[in-house]
């Protein structure tokens, strides 16, 4: 039979095989995140595109070119979401949090929507984890989120990764190094793509973020933004990398780096690997003073940061971070005859609300068979129930590794220690006591 139809290019189906992988890294995201006293914040897929144009920037390839806008049956603009950090923003001051003891710390995991060439680790619908600290304009609250992402890659165990940070300054003395932008890339005006003349004029910090090869070598000789700053500017800057150092984090200045949305001032910093080629910054962020204000919120200031999923795990594959293995099957219950079956369906029931991963036949399978069926499921433990160990109310069961078999009550009760499920809290008892070994509690 023929499939019907392909998913879109540039989404991917996650199958069951690798979920695990993705609920280890979203669970230690939230964790680490908890830690810091972060809560996690959901709002919509999509938003008015109005939001977008609006806090991401008309100048931006995002909204010039990558996002997935279309007009609803009201006639309305509705833009599927290619970032984060604007719906928080929006839904934070709708919703009042920002009158709440400061600072507001909200996290998220979304997925969001970019129309751009599918690669490693890029794709049209991906995955971000991210937070946003609201009302903290001191540079503690720029170590604080960098602190937390270093955290998070320490936990996942990743290796060759570095911290590239830098200073983007503020509206007053970025007007000045626009200026200086723009008397460097006008004298080769005419090599500039299309897109970059364009926004010679409107925003030349985006020429530095381009991708067209001339463009990227025309930007080498450009001046540099931490030789404009003002004195706040370059006080804060210099303050974040005194506090980055008596935590332990090791970072370079990268003054190249300049951010792919126009919301962010001051600092802006990427972390990187060295694993997966070009594409390797694995999560950035930066702070974005005014941003709240300009959709309509009061004045105050916001730092956060974004990290793709798929390149996470892409890095962590690389570098061969370790994964938890999938929970085990602990028991299949076979059975023989009707009676012998509705008794192993309700024993398996009693199993998984005790927190035992159990199975049983729903297939109608003869014996040899459920064995193999077990054998696949890597059942740690099974078992047989017919006429016999109903009578007997005992039944054998076998460690299906090394074959040795112990005859065990069918009873759950666990007062009995000769019960079935006293025998399977008996048999976990020493993983349980090496994996506190292995803990060093």
């Amino acid at each position: 039979m023929a499939i019907l139809t392909k998913g879109p290019r540039g989404t991917q189906d996650i199958m069951p095989g690798d979920t695990g992988r993705w609920q280890y890294v979203e669970q230690v995201t939230r964790e680490t995140a908890g830690l810091f006293g972060f809560r996690e914040i959901r709002f919509p897929t999509f938003e008015h595109t109005e939001l977008f144009n609006r806090s991401v920037g008309d100048t931006t390839d995002v909204v010039q070119k990558e996002m997935y806008t279309f007009k609803d049956k009201g006639d309305r603009s509705i833009t599927l979401r290619p970032e984060g950090t604007a719906g928080v923003m929006r839904s934070a001051v709708e919703h009042g949090l920002l009158t709440e003891a400061l600072p507001v710390k909200l996290s998220y995991l979304i997925s969001c929507f970019r129309y751009e060439k599918p690669q490693a680790g890029r794709l049209r619908e991906f995955h971000q984890f991210g937070c946003e600290m609201l009302g903290a304009d001191s540079p503690a609250a720029d170590a604080e989120i960098i602190a937390m992402v270093n955290e998070i890659f320490q936990r996942l165990e990743l290796k060759e990764i570095s911290l590239e940070i830098n200073s983007i300054g503020c509206p007053t003395c970025r007007a000045k190094y626009h200026e200086a932008l723009r008397a460097h890339f006008s004298a080769r005006r005419d090599e500039l793509c299309d897109t970059c003349r364009e926004r010679l004029e409107k925003n030349p910090m985006r020429l530095l973020d381009c991708k067209s090869p001339i463009c990227k070598e025309i930007a080498k000789g450009a001046p540099t933004v931490l030789d404009f700053l003002c004195e706040d500017c370059s006080s804060h800057f210099e303050e974040l990398k005194n506090r980055l150092t008596s935590m332990g984090i090791s970072y370079t200045v990268n003054p190249t780096i300049v951010r792919g949305l126009d919301y962010y001032t001051k600092t802006v910093f990427e972390f990187v690997s060295g694993n997966i080629g070009a594409q390797g910054t694995v999560c950035g962020g930066g702070r974005y003073d005014g941003l709240i204000e300009q959709l309509g919120g009061p004045k105050m200031t916001g730092i956060g940061f974004a990290m793709g999923l798929e390149r996470l795990l892409l890095v962590m594959e690389h570098s061969g971070s370790p994964f938890p293995e999938e929970t085990p099957c602990k028991l299949y219950l076979g059975s023989m005859g009707e009676a012998a079956a509705i008794k192993a369906a309700a024993l398996v029931a009693g199993l998984r609300s005790e927190g035992f991963r159990a199975e049983n036949d729903l297939m109608g399978r003869s014996v040899k068979a459920q064995m193999k069926y077990a054998d696949k499921l890597s059942a740690q433990y099974s078992a047989i129930i017919g006429d016999n160990e109903l009578s007997s109310g005992l039944v054998k069961v076998k460690n299906m590794v090394t074959g040795e078999q112990h005859e065990v009550k069918l009873s759950l009760d666990e007062d009995d220690d000769d019960s079935l499920l006293n025998f399977l809290y008996h048999t976990g008892f020493a993983e349980l006591t090496d994996a506190i070994e292995d803990a060093g509690l």
